[in-house]
């Protein structure tokens, strides 16, 4: 018995009890919309309870995290939708032909347009779940997976859109194309940061300007920190303060930015740091000032080679050592930058198959410059503090051997 005829043999018992045809045909309807409504409860309980059972079962027996993803985007329970969608859309309109036709119709479409949404958000179900798994393995953790998933389903709802409208209407395909080409101007108007943000991904991925994880800093969005996600419209960088900077993603093509990936993944972070040496404090060193450093072990043998060849060199040119300016001289400020450069040479955090160099620098107003420009081995961003902390206490506490100072901006005090 199909449901016509059912529905036939309900309304000839209550035109039994006396119940005029329209009062005993609207009861019919009433009893039997209430009864497939019940039954699609019943049929999406039992789906929803079969279809969970077997994807956990699924899941407890692999090892694959996959299916642990699938149900984490509700992948079952929107599978569980579509056996009472299809229901409701084989019966209810039957219903309606007694009344309208128009309307049974109306409602069938309203039915294929909720399966088309049912479709589309599977999919998107489906491919977040491929998103989230595909992050956890090394290969694709620092990719902007979320951009592409993002314009397929952009893509996917402008399709889906298209059909639920032409399903609607009963309207041919072809004529909201032609309608949505005429509009094109608009749309590229409205969707042009979407445009923009799909552009630039492409050019991130292609390039590999950016990876999920990278440390960049732009200083015209207040951002520097770790990039966490990237996705279609806006790339999001956590701050070392643990506040959360978005930018959008076209930005990172037209603006300028710093990755400090390439640090990350040499063998060593640069110091490079600065010591301002007062300008009144250099000068040449007499025999006891360069007896004296003689005593230093790490410039030692140095000073003993260069004193000889010094003294040949001055010998040889006759040259009238009654003023120290004559000839060829220590000065303090030669003999401490080669001690930096040796103690830089023998320090265990310092990478030595990277540039090591202690350099003077132009002079400014401040003194003279000695800077130092090296790699420490360990690139963590606390340990390097106190690396590069460590090697200036030392060259600060060690500038009074050498009759230096450093320079200090002297306080003006009040006129007596």
């Amino acid at each position: 018995m199909n449901i016509l005829e059912f529905k036939s043999f309900i309304s000839k018992l209550i035109n039994q009890s006396g119940i005029s045809e329209f009062w005993s045909e609207s009861t019919t309807f009433v009893i039997l919309l209430s009864l497939i409504l019940i039954l699609g409860g019943i049929t999406f309980w039992i789906t929803r309870k079969i279809i969970m059972s077997f994807f956990i079962q699924i899941s407890a027996k692999t090892k694959s995290k996959f299916d642990d993803k699938l149900i984490k985007n509700k992948v079952p329970k929107i599978l569980s939708n579509i056996p009472v969608l299809f229901l409701y859309y084989k019966t209810i309109p039957i219903l309606f032909y007694g009344f309208s036709e128009n309307l049974a119709s109306f409602i069938q479409n309203i039915a294929e347009a909720l399966l088309i949404v049912i479709i589309i958000a599977l999919i998107r179900a489906i491919l977040k779940s491929v998103n989230d798994y595909l992050k956890t393995l090394a290969s694709f953790k620092d990719k902007p997976l979320d951009s592409y998933v993002q314009v397929f389903m952009i893509f996917l709802w402008f399709v889906g859109g298209i059909l639920i409208l032409s399903v609607l209407t009963g309207k041919d395909i072809g004529s909201f194309l032609t309608t949505l080409g005429a509009l094109s101007a608009v749309l590229l108007f409205v969707f042009k940061d979407t445009i923009l943000g799909f552009v630039a991904s492409v050019q991130i991925t292609v390039n590999d300007t950016v990876r999920i994880g990278d440390w960049i800093s732009m200083p015209n969005s207040n951002a520097d920190g770790d990039v966490i996600s990237i996705s279609l419209s806006t790339v999001r960088v956590q701050n070392f303060d643990k506040t959360i900077t978005s930018i959008p993603t076209y930005k990172l093509i037209s603006d300028s930015f710093i990755n400090w990936r390439g640090m990350d993944e040499s063998p060593g972070r640069r110091i490079k740091k600065s010591l301002l040496i007062k300008t009144t404090s250099i000068r040449f060193l007499v025999t006891d000032e360069i007896s004296d450093l003689k005593k230093i072990d790490r410039i030692s043998s140095f000073i003993v080679k260069r004193e000889k060849e010094i003294k040949i060199a001055n010998s040889a040119e006759k040259i009238d050592k009654s003023l120290l300016i004559n000839g060829r001289n220590f000065t303090n400020l030669g003999l401490f930058r080669e001690y930096a450069q040796m103690y830089l040479q023998t320090h265990e955090q310092i990478n030595q198959k990277m540039t090591i160099m202690c350099r003077q620098l132009a002079p400014t107003a401040q003194g003279i410059p000695l800077e130092i420009y090296a790699f420490s081995k360990d690139k963590i961003w606390v340990n390097y503090e106190h690396i590069s902390s460590d090697i200036f206490d030392h060259l600060l506490a060690a500038i009074p051997y050498f009759h230096l100072e450093c320079f200090e901006l002297s306080p003006i005090l009040p006129k007596p």
